[in-house]
């Protein structure tokens, strides 16, 4: 049988969330905020409703399962979902009689093994879970003789609550899991178009932290096409993240200024230094409470310890690199899983790939850093205010 002519519920499992104490419930209202934010994507009523511990999505109209679904499994914080009937408390038998017409409808093949889960959260039922999971299962295995228990493995695990209503579910699709989008803050993510960052966003975000980004564009040198390569990244992030507001910085005279002013080898440094200078100033004038970048050590020759030291040196705000420990192959993965690989990969440079010395020192002096930045004096500062001031701003959302 078709999902969407059978499955009008979906119960939503978390898991983090369950062990807040007494501020469970803020996470909790956190939760349903960026489920019923989600469901606005498709087309259909919902009502999302959360009563003692358990949050239900329930079909107000017609709905497509699939895209249900695909909502659903794009926000942090929902460990499960469990397209589920739900049925009143008419009695034992009813209760026998409905698992039984649920298999028959649900699940066409028969021989295969099964488990009954119950749990009964109403004292007042007449049985006890283990009760339940016998009796249940002696209907079962009348109604269905091919079939068989397996209590460490089963094909099939027919989960039944008893609550003020009796809940039936037999999948549980997995979620993403982490907190939900705004319990713990805001942070500014530095986005470029490449593997790295993106992939940076996501994790963060995953932990409860709301995103803004900012990604630094270099025309004539960079093309509006990688611009668009940005936007539609920090896109597909936001499927996970919600709205993001991207700030688009001018930098391409900061860089000649580099260029011009500094020894060559020292270039991507004194560069990456003044992308966090700029960062961080925007990100103090947008309530964020840290950086994040997609920095893992020793990929490049900027992201060895004491070139990371260098650029660290520059912040007052905590800087987040959640892909410190990863090789490439493990956050290339973690891109194609999230949807940003393929849009990574497309050929359109940004602005740190085309002022890259020969020879880049790779353990930079700090000492050496800050007399040669000095060369910057004259106009940096003015550079710096000009390029924050013309920045664009775009609300990015999917």
């Amino acid at each position: 049988m078709q999902h969407s002519n059978y499955y009008r519920s979906f119960l939503i499992k978390y898991a983090e969330i369950g062990v807040k104490g007494k501020n469970r419930y803020l996470f909790e209202d956190a939760l349903v905020r960026q489920i019923k934010y989600s469901l606005k994507k498709v087309n259909g009523d919902f009502a999302v409703t959360r009563t003692s511990g358990r949050i239900y999505v329930n079909a107000q109209s017609d709905f497509d399962f699939a895209d249900t679904v695909y909502a659903l499994k794009s926000v942090f914080g929902i460990s499960g979902i469990c397209p589920m009937v739900a049925m009143e408390d008419e009695g034992f038998d009813r209760l026998a009689e409905f698992l039984v017409q649920y298999v028959e409808d649900v699940h066409g093949q028969k021989n295969i093994t099964f488990k009954i889960a119950a749990r009964r959260s109403r004292k007042d039922y007449p049985f006890d879970s283990m009760e339940l999971n016998a009796r249940l299962g002696g209907v079962i295995l009348d109604a269905f003789p091919a079939m068989r228990v397996d209590v460490h493995h089963p094909e099939l695990m027919l989960h039944v609550e008893i609550r003020e209503k009796i809940n039936i579910y037999s999948e549980i699709i997995p979620g993403q899991g982490g907190m939900p989008v705004g319990t713990n803050g805001k942070a500014m993510l530095l986005l470029s178009g490449g593997i790295d960052s993106p992939v940076a966003g996501y994790m963060i975000a995953k932990r409860g932290v709301k995103l803004d980004a900012v990604y630094f564009h270099a025309p004539p040198y960079t093309s509006d096409r990688a611009k668009q390569k940005v936007i539609d990244l920090a896109r597909i992030v936001s499927r996970f993240s919600g709205p993001i507001n991207l700030h688009i910085i001018n930098f391409t005279d900061i860089q000649l200024y580099i260029y011009d002013k500094c020894p060559h080898e020292e270039l991507t440094i004194i560069m990456r230094r003044y992308m966090m200078r700029i960062a961080e100033q925007i990100a103090q004038e947008t309530e964020c409470l840290g950086l994040i970048t997609g920095e893992s050590i020793g990929q490049v020759a900027s992201q060895t310890l004491k070139s990371l030291a260098a650029t660290n040196e520059v912040c007052r705000l905590p800087v987040y690199r959640p892909l410190i420990g990863f090789d490439k192959i493990e956050i290339i993965n973690l891109a194609e899983r999230i949807g940003t690989y393929e849009t990574s990969i497309q050929p359109f440079e940004d602005c740190c790939t085309i002022f890259v010395a020969k020879h880049p020192v790779t353990k930079p002096n700090i000492k050496m850093i800050n007399k040669h930045e000095k060369n910057l004096t004259e106009k940096i500062d003015e550079l710096v205010e000009a390029a924050i001031e013309t920045k664009e701003v775009l609300l990015v959302q999917q």
